[in-house]
This record gives C-alpha cells, sequence and structure tokens, in this order.
C-alpha cells in the first residue's frame, strides 16, 4: 500500500467463523490490515466498534436477532463513527435490499461468494478515500488553529490569546495600567470523560463556555487554554476588581445546570488563580502566566471550587 494507505484496523463482523477467518487471511495476505477485529453478531461488532479503534469494517447482512442492518442503525446513532466506512456482505442479489443498506449508510455491497480480487479492491478503495478524508479534516484543524479559533467553543484558541496577553501586557507596562488574568480549570473533568463518556465532555466545555461569554465585558478577553483549562484577560483591571469577576463566574458555573442526554442534568464546578499587574510581580507574560497557574493548582489542593489569589 502506499503511504497515505497504511494498515488499517479492520472489523469483520459474520456469524460464519469460516468466513470471518478467510477474510482476515485475505487481508493479511494482502497487507491491508494491522488487527483484526472479528465479531459473530452485529451486537457484538456494535460493542466492540465502540471500544476499539477501527478504520473499516466488514459486516455480513444475514444474521440472527441482530443482523447487518440493525449494525448500520446503531452505528448513525454515534456521530463520532460517521467516518468509519461499511462495506456489506451479501449472498442475495435483492437490489431494494442493497439500497435499504446504501441508505442506512452503507459505504458499498460485496456479494458472496466473493471474488478475493474484488474485496481487495473495495477495500483498498475505501481505505484510501477514509485516509484522505481524515487528512483533510487535520488540515481543517491546523487551519482552525492557525485563524485563532478553538473549534470547540469557539473563543479564542491558545495561539491566538496569547498573542493579546502579549499585547495587552506590553501596554500595561508601558502606560501603568492594571491587567489581571485569571486561569479557570474545570474540577475533576476527568471523571466526567470517563462516566459520561467525550462527547458529554466537549457539550460542557462547550456550556462552560457559554457561562464565560455571558459574563465578559466588551474588552475583556477569554479563550480556552487548553483541554479543560480556560483563560480571561481583564485589561485595565486591579486585583481588586479581578477577584469579585473571577468569583462570580465560578459561582454561576457552580449554580448552572450542564445537560445530559434525556432529562437529566450535571452540576459541576471550576477552581481558578488570579494574576494581577502590578500587584503579582511579573516581568514577563511567562512569570505572570506561571504565578496565576502556581494559584490555580494551589485552589484544586485547597479543596477546589475556590479562587486563589497568586503570591506576590
Amino acid at each position: 500500500m502506499t503511504a497515505q494507505t497504511p494498515p488499517a484496523n479492520i472489523l469483520v463482523i459474520d456469524d460464519s467463523e469460516s468466513v470471518r477467518k478467510k477474510i482476515k487471511s485475505i487481508l493479511k495476505k494482502a497487507q491491508l490490515v494491522e488487527y483484526c477485529f472479528e465479531a459473530k453478531s452485529g451486537l457484538e461488532g456494535f460493542k466492540m466498534l465502540m471500544e476499539k479503534k477501527v478504520d473499516l469494517v466488514i459486516c455480513d447482512v444475514v444474521m440472527p436477532v441482530f443482523d447487518g442492518f440493525k449494525f448500520l442503525i446503531s452505528k448513525s446513532q454515534r456521530p463520532e463513527f460517521d467516518e468509519i466506512p461499511v462495506i456489506m456482505l451479501t449472498s442475495e442479489e435483492d437490489v431494494s435490499k442493497k439500497i435499504k443498506g446504501l441508505e442506512q449508510g452503507a459505504s458499498d455491497y460485496v456479494t458472496k461468494p466473493f471474488d478475493e480480487g474484488e474485496l481487495i479492491a473495495r477495500v483498498k478503495v475505501h481505505l484510501k478515500i477514509k485516509y484522505l478524508q481524515d487528512e483533510l479534516r487535520q488540515k481543517n484543524v491546523l487551519l482552525k488553529e492557525l485563524s485563532g479559533t478553538d473549534e470547540l467553543t469557539q473563543m479564542n484558541n491558545r495561539r491566538r490569546f496569547m498573542e493579546h496577553f502579549s499585547n495587552e501586557f506590553a501596554r500595561a507596562h508601558r502606560y501603568k495600567h492594571s491587567l489581571s488574568f485569571v486561569m479557570l480549570d474545570v474540577d475533576y473533568f476527568k471523571q466526567i470523560n470517563d462516566r459520561y463518556g467525550h462527547l458529554v465532555g466537549d457539550r460542557v466545555l462547550i456550556e462552560v463556555a457559554g457561562v464565560m461569554k455571558t459574563s465578559m465585558r466588551a474588552a475583556d478577553i477569554i479563550g480556552r487554554y487548553g483541554g479543560e483549562e480556560f483563560a480571561l484577560l481583564l485589561p485595565e483591571t486591579n486585583l481588586q476588581g479581578a477577584l469579585p469577576y473571577a468569583e462570580r463566574i465560578r459561582k454561576e458555573i457552580e449554580l448552572h445546570n450542564f445537560p445530559l442526554e434525556g432529562s437529566g442534568t450535571l452540576k459541576l464546578t471550576v477552581s481558578g488563580g488570579i494574576g494581577a499587574f502590578p500587584e503579582t510581580a511579573a516581568e514577563t507574560v511567562d512569570e505572570l502566566l506561571r504565578k496565576a497557574d502556581e494559584a490555580l493548582y494551589r485552589a484544586k489542593g485547597n479543596g477546589r471550587n475556590r479562587i486563589e489569589i497568586a503570591e506576590k
């Protein structure tokens, strides 16, 4: 294979062990597969899809209880699996069933008994399409990064925020103005991801960003610093003004109901650290950032859901 299509992780779903073994042998001989996962039912295959990193699925249509169509329906309900191609296997020449499968998300069909060369060719084509799509998405992420906007929260990304920080810090030094920097971190965010999944975690970050945006003033600058960390830049604001500002945001997040799927809600808190110029002794952006970060970790160590001030 070319460098664009390295060996892939392929999931084979078929109730026939002999068919699964044959497909696995063909793909390995063609050097198309890095790992080949096997499942004997659509349900088992879907569970494996949830647990493993899969680049392509080969799935039989006719299986007891949980067939290929049910697998496609289950897969379609999870957006994170949208880009994973599915090649369906069928021993039937029923055009209406092929159309049904394609409408439910199948990428292609191979009719059993399948020709070895045809199977290899179709797998190669769909892997190449997937890798090209993955490459395009990566370039789009890079473009978004270069544009200065965090794709998830639509805030300033870290790169653009730090540009603002450098400019405002220089201006504060030059004109002897106050400048406050607040670092906020979502408490126990890993537990949210582990318990509810990354999609819920993403929605939580979007909601946190929304709460922050409604609290900011026209001159304030906010950004996603990284992961579950958010940063606020408050020009011409001293420590006396920054502390109640940060406390208000902390309290609003604590009181906010973060929606879960269905009718449930989730409660969470944030911890924060504040560095303020000229109250905090800092001659550079990095020094002010480091001291605010140290205050944040002190807030974490002192029980979380609190704001700490950087040491002078």
